[in-house]
């Protein structure tokens, strides 16, 4: 069966295959009746528009390569970068571009993420939660290839950010507000995120006045239930111990809440507890989970636009740092003292 060409529809519906074109590409300078009669007949006809001839044309592949790998290799399991990725996605196909995930090596052969991106013909990459100290992650960033970053700021590329600043204060105004002075922090491991978590977490406690002793700060691991269940037990064991234990996340919060029941603590009655996140687990806890919820979609479909922006207007674009704020969902996890 031969290709249905744009000439093949031009004809079949009388009209130029100048017009054709315009009608598939969405130019507005066809009537809609117009185009959408040769939009249908199109697809009567089984014509798919070809890539390879389009990317030929505009010298681009309209593909977006994902690179993304975490430390707890729950990859797409952890809830907040699917939704991340699922918004990137769904804003990348609306306008025009595919995507493809990039790994290191393919099949046998070796090769690092930047020949990768240029090995499946990448016009851009986002990347999100990989080790951003790996030498093949900055290669790819000082690289030509247009590259956007998520949670984590290089100064010579547009980064998309949680405000992680600003969450941390909403947090510690929250739980002050409910009388809370003794409040411990579990963070997760040493990030960008975990950095600035951390330095407004103190900044908000000194703010207010809040002494903050260095037992009530404890490391554990994102999205690993067992770290954190680790870190609450040392929490407990404390003379002077918390009225509230802050979560790295949600996820995380289930260790957490596992060591309070083995303790037969009840929340909130003995002990407060907030997340982190917002994923839809922490809603469906009983008691609802309080936490903080990060714009996920905002953050992918920003990424998704500013990458896109950054392929097709290379000559005026400019890296920068965009914040994007999230909101406190308040639960039954919190109570006042």
């Amino acid at each position: 069966m031969s290709m249905v060409t744009m000439k093949d529809i031009a004809v079949k519906c009388g009209v130029s295959p100048a017009t054709v074109s315009k009608a598939l590409n969405g130019h507005s300078d066809i009537g809609t009746d117009t185009a959408e009669h040769i939009r249908s007949t199109a697809r009567e006809m089984g014509y798919l528009p070809n890539a390879a001839a389009r990317a030929l044309k505009t010298n681009r592949s309209l593909n977006l390569g994902v690179l993304f790998a975490d430390k707890t290799s729950s990859g797409l399991a952890h809830e907040y970068f699917s939704t991340v990725l699922n918004s990137f996605k769904v804003e990348a196909e609306r306008l025009g571009y595919d995507i493809t995930f990039i790994s290191k090596d393919i099949g046998n052969f070796k090769m690092d993420y930047y020949e990768h991106a240029r090995y499946r013909n990448c016009d851009g990459v986002v990347i999100a939660s990989i080790d951003y100290s790996d030498p093949s992650v900055l290669r790819l960033i000082d690289s030509d290839i247009p590259v956007v970053t998520i949670d984590h700021v290089f100064n010579n590329r547009t980064a998309i950010l949680s405000d992680n600043v600003q969450s941390m204060v909403d947090i510690v105004e929250y739980v002050y507000g409910l009388g809370h002075r003794k409040i411990a922090f579990i963070h997760g491991e040493d990030t960008s995120v975990t950095r600035n978590r951390l330095a407004s977490f103190r900044k908000a406690c000194m703010n207010k006045g809040i002494d903050v002793p260095e037992d009530y700060i404890k490391s554990a691991v994102y999205h690993d239930p067992k770290s954190s269940g680790l870190a609450t037990r040392e929490l407990l064991a404390l003379q002077a111990r918390p009225t509230c234990i802050l979560y790295p996340d949600d996820f995380s919060f289930l260790g957490g809440m596992s060591e309070l029941e083995r303790q037969r603590l009840k929340v909130p009655d003995d002990i407060s507890v907030m997340g982190y996140d917002g994923i839809l687990l922490s809603q469906a806890l009983r008691p609802r989970l309080t936490t903080f919820r990060q714009d996920s979609e905002g953050i992918g479909r920003r990424a998704a636009a500013k990458l896109i922006d950054e392929i097709e207007n290379p000559k005026m674009f400019v890296p920068t740092q965009v914040l994007v704020s999230g909101s406190l969902l308040v639960g039954n996890t919190v109570k006042q003292v």
